[in-house]
């Protein structure tokens, strides 16, 4: 029998600042992998993270 799917999900994290600003660091756009719990956490998450193209802590966006 095949496991039914968990509430728990493997999303990807993206710099909003990287896309915009063009005065930074270095090219190339910060991911992160995470996971979060479907069931409690319906909407898109933001989470504050370290970019290291921008080079300072900045929110990163779920996408798809």
């Amino acid at each position: 029998m095949a496991k039914n799917k968990g509430a728990r999900i493997i999303i990807t994290l993206e710099c909003i600042d990287c896309k915009t600003n063009n005065q930074k660091r270095s090219n190339g756009i910060s991911r992160y992998s995470t996971t979060k719990n479907r069931r409690n956490n319906s909407a898109r998450l933001n989470l504050k993270k370290y970019c290291p193209y921008c080079n300072k802590h900045v929110f990163h966006k779920e996408i798809k």
